[in-house]
């Protein structure tokens, strides 16, 4: 693999940095540890400008190269954030925090942008300014959108935007990456019914709530089967239901359903929220009862520009030889969306090779890879901004 040699020399210490990020987890925005160690190593790096505490902690490491004729500005990102699952890989480094880990991979993340910002920040082979972006709170907390409502683009003038995640079942250190909708907006939506309840044994004195939630479920599998244009993908999942009561034998009064709406397109998202609630009021009134529905916004379909996209794939052929550059959507999301909403760029998946799945109790990320991911930042930078 032509992954840069000075990755290879570097590849222990990098992974030393992955392996302290995995043993202490933090979640959402509370990565002070974790944001404190990245600052402090790229000081070290000797970083032009290291900003803490954009979008409440993130971190923002600022290079900039021999020469600034072009006025470019690039920005690399990472997530540092954990996940509320109790580990089982059984590593040496694992988790010292009962009920948390890294189950997605984000310490590689960050210690692959740390150790590209390592090499940019000793070479400096690059005309113009890299901006490497440190973010929390990727799982479910919105981090990405904090720190562009901190002013991340606009203070470090940043004109486009590069983000990575590693992928599980891919071979380790090839690249995979499509224009258009890379990954899905994420809604979430709940379902209050309500009817009346009472004795299990005289239904007919009842509206029996948890009938009426059961249709409801089944009603709104046809949004996605026989109301969304079959060329048009959409998730609708039912994930959680709950009653006010727990005995077996009383018929609740209440019903909630959460879940959760997927959708890679603005109009098919437009069109779903306002046909679950159609189905769900309309399903309820059949029988007697009523539904309140809230739905609420998540992050937006993660879309790639059509420019950034061909040339962060041709970097990563320079890294990784033959690439992926049309891979399927993902129905699941991320909020480095927020970043692609405001400048144009690029999200790129990267193998770690066969293993458990993101968001598993034994999901680990796979050092491996470590030399390709580094690569392909560095590679970003100075094929962007080429040295004057």
């Amino acid at each position: 693999m032509p992954v840069k040699n000075r990755f290879a020399e570097l590849h222990g210490d990098i992974t030393a940095w992955r392996h302290d990020f995995h043993a202490h987890p933090e979640l959402d925005y509370d990565t002070h540890r974790t944001a404190a160690r990245i600052a402090e190593l790229l000081r070290g790096f000797g970083c032009d400008q290291v900003v803490e505490g954009i979008g409440r902690t993130g971190v923002v490491g600022v290079i900039r190269g021999r020469a600034d004729t072009t006025g470019r500005v690039v920005g690399l990102r990472a997530d540092m954030d954990a996940l509320p699952i109790h580990e089982q890989t059984g590593v040496a480094y694992a988790s010292k925090t009962p009920g948390r880990m890294h189950a997605c991979g984000h310490d590689g993340h960050s210690a692959m942008l740390l150790g590209a910002a390592s090499y940019l920040a000793e070479t400096r082979n690059f005309d113009g300014t890299a901006v490497v972006i440190f973010q929390p709170a990727e799982e479910g907390g919105g981090g990405g959108r904090a720190m562009v409502k901190d002013g991340l683009m606009e203070r470090f003038g940043i004109q486009e935007v590069y983000g990575m995640h590693n992928l599980p079942g891919f071979p380790t250190g090839q690249f995979a990456i499509r224009p258009g909708p890379m990954m899905a907006a994420a809604d979430e939506f709940e379902i209050t019914v309500t009817g009346k309840g009472g004795h299990a044994a005289r239904p007919h004195d009842c509206i029996d709530t948890a009938l009426v939630a059961s249709h409801i479920v089944i009603a709104l599998q046809s949004i996605v089967s026989r109301n969304v244009d079959p060329l048009q993908q959409a998730v609708v999942s039912v994930c959680t239901i709950r009653t006010d009561s727990t005995a077996h034998n009383v018929i609740p009064q209440v019903v909630n359903l959460c879940g959760t709406v997927r959708t890679l397109d603005p109009k098919v998202q437009d069109f779903v929220e306002e046909r679950l609630k159609q189905v769900a009021t309309g399903t309820a009134a059949t029988f007697g009862a009523t539904a309140e529905v809230a739905f609420s916004r998540g992050y937006p379909v993660t879309v790639n520009a059509r420019d950034q996209t061909a040339f962060a794939a041709e970097a990563a052929r320079k890294v990784a030889g033959l690439v992926e550059d049309d891979i399927a959507p993902v129905m699941g999301a991320e909020d480095f969306s927020f970043m692609l909403n405001e400048r144009p760029g690029a999200y790129i998946f990267m193998g770690i090779g066969d293993g458990p799945a993101w968001h598993t109790p034994d999901y680990n990320f796979n050092d491996d890879a470590i030399p390709a991911g580094c690569s392909w930042w560095a590679e970003i930078v100075e094929s962007r901004m080429p040295a004057a």
